[in-house]
């Protein structure tokens, strides 16, 4: 390996000194990026390069359930076998069960996507984070506009929506 050059090339516009370094705020550079994964990522990126630790936890750790819990309140809320398996196959290919899953195009909004979320409210005031209350919309929805989560199911694998 040669050994680091001690003189900088100088060009008419520019002359660099090697002493001068650029302080990078981690900040700085996770404001300018939009989407919080890819600030978040850009802040690792930028920890792990200088060496630093990080570490994080979701922002609804505490308030939302994981797909394992709403799954087993969804067990509660339709003891029928049949029922159950529809509800939970349009719940998986809408949302993956994911309480917080957000449609970056339409808006939809959690376990079964409703558009806009802000419909699962006359379920629940709770409704951002409770598994309970999306579900309980959810099976509302389907019933009324379907008949059945069955019916709901059959829709949307004739349509890939529902």
């Amino acid at each position: 390996m040669p050994p680091p050059r001690t003189t900088w090339p100088r060009h008419a516009a520019t002359a660099r000194s090697p002493k001068k370094r650029f302080s990078v705020s981690v900040t700085r550079i996770a404001r300018r990026i939009a989407s919080p994964k890819k600030a978040l990522t850009a802040v690792a990126l930028a920890a792990a390069s200088t060496g630093m630790a990080l570490t994080a936890a979701p922002a609804h750790a505490a308030t939302t359930a994981s797909s394992a819990e709403a799954k087993a309140i969804a067990h509660k809320l339709i003891p029928d076998t049949a029922q159950y398996n529809a509800f939970s196959k349009i719940v998986e290919h809408e949302s993956g069960w994911d309480v917080d899953a957000t449609n970056s195009s339409s808006g939809a909004y959690g376990l079964v996507q409703a558009l806009p979320g802000s419909k699962m409210a006359s379920a629940g005031s709770d409704w951002k984070t409770s598994a309970e209350t999306q579900i309980e919309w959810g099976l509302d929805y389907m019933n009324s506009r379907y008949g059945s989560p069955t019916g709901a199911w059959a829709f949307w694998q004739a349509n890939g929506w529902y």
